[in-house]
């Protein structure tokens, strides 16, 4: 099955091949070892995406199933290039002989990573320019998104997204999504802040509703 996209040149001696295992649309497993895909970026499992119509929806799970119908157990192979600093191989990765990374960028399914290579750059222009996949969506990079999650912003349960924050003065506000400070306020449970699910349960807990 191809990906209608050719591989580039290897860039390494260093090879795994075997059937493919998605973890999500830029991670594989392959024959035991972990595969971060070099030079792209594709949107993390929890992330969503906005419609032009302002309709939210789960764009990083719908990349991760697309990626798992296409590769899931089939045979590919690998050209191992370095580590990450979460130990993950990167590497550039193939089926078929097309380029795995090349497919993803030009379908529109992940973005070219130009902060580790302009590999698929001009592929990344082409998919835009075309609206395919994520370029017809409003979303934050994935690697925004991942900032943002580490800054406790983002709700671990999508179900539950009202922030319980606790100021300088000990003062214990809830902000709801939509309100003028609920983007740029961050949740640290460790100092006893927290996620509601709904404005009853943070009053019953003793959170009062941010003024705007």
């Amino acid at each position: 099955m191809g990906l209608t996209v050719q591989a580039c040149a290897p860039v390494s001696t260093d090879t795994v091949s075997g059937p493919a295992r998605v973890i999500d649309g830029d991670t594989l497993d392959v024959d035991g070892t972990r595969i971060r895909l070099h030079a792209i970026d594709a949107p993390e499992n929890d992330q969503t995406c906005r419609t032009e119509q302002g309709v939210q929806w789960g764009c990083g799970a719908w990349v991760t199933d697309a990626v798992r119908a296409r590769l899931q157990g089939d045979e590919i192979r690998c050209n191992l290039m370095e580590r990450d600093r979460y130990g993950r191989h990167v590497a550039r990765c193939n089926l078929d002989g097309d380029d795995i990374g090349a497919w993803l960028v030009g379908e529109g399914l992940a973005f070219a990573y130009v902060r580790y290579g302009d590999d698929y750059a001009a592929l990344e222009r082409d998919a835009a320019r075309l609206d395919r996949g994520l370029h017809a969506q409003r979303l934050q990079s994935p690697a925004q998104h991942r900032a943002t999650r580490a800054k406790g912003r983002i709700p671990p349960d999508a179900a539950c997204p009202i922030k319980g924050n606790i100021s300088g003065s000990g003062t214990r506000i809830f902000h709801m999504p939509q309100q003028a400070h609920y983007e740029r306020t961050g949740i640290n449970t460790d100092k006893g802040e927290r996620w509601f699910c709904s404005a009853e349960a943070a009053r019953a807990a003793g959170w009062r509703a941010a003024r705007r």
